[in-house]
């Protein structure tokens, strides 16, 4: 398994590879920067740039960690996160769209109702 100080486990990298792929989001979609993390670890993370940034570019959407002091634990955690977002953004648009059609499904139900009262009462004064 995989430590602080050795990043994310072969298991865990496949499996975000993987939700990657689901997603349809490629490398070259991503913008990362590297910058200086914040926060304990003194002289160390002064030194180093251990945060990460990444950027979807087509959705805009982005992320900055910095929790940990290894460049590739931060790297992991900011693309999964990422990921996520991207997937609940979907996720929400998707049922925007669902509600949307279901919406219109009843206004095209009332009207249909509507329709039909105002044709049997009319069918009702004409047989008279």
């Amino acid at each position: 398994m995989g430590s602080d100080r050795n990043g994310p486990s072969e298991k865990k990298l496949a499996a975000l590879e993987q939700k990657l792929a689901e997603l349809g989001i490629r490398k070259t979609d991503l913008e990362e920067k590297f910058i200086k993390a914040s926060g304990r670890g003194g002289q160390k993370v002064n030194k180093s740039s251990s945060a990460v940034f990444i950027r979807h570019r087509e959705t805009g959407l982005s992320v900055k960690v910095g929790r940990h002091r290894s460049l590739h634990l931060n790297r992991f955690v900011a693309l999964r996160a990422l990921a996520e977002k991207i997937e609940a953004e979907r996720a929400g648009k998707d049922a925007a769209l669902t509600e949307h059609i279901r919406k219109i499904r009843r206004q095209k139900k009332r009207r249909k109702q509507k329709n039909r009262q105002k044709l049997s009462a009319s069918r009702d004064t004409t047989d008279e």
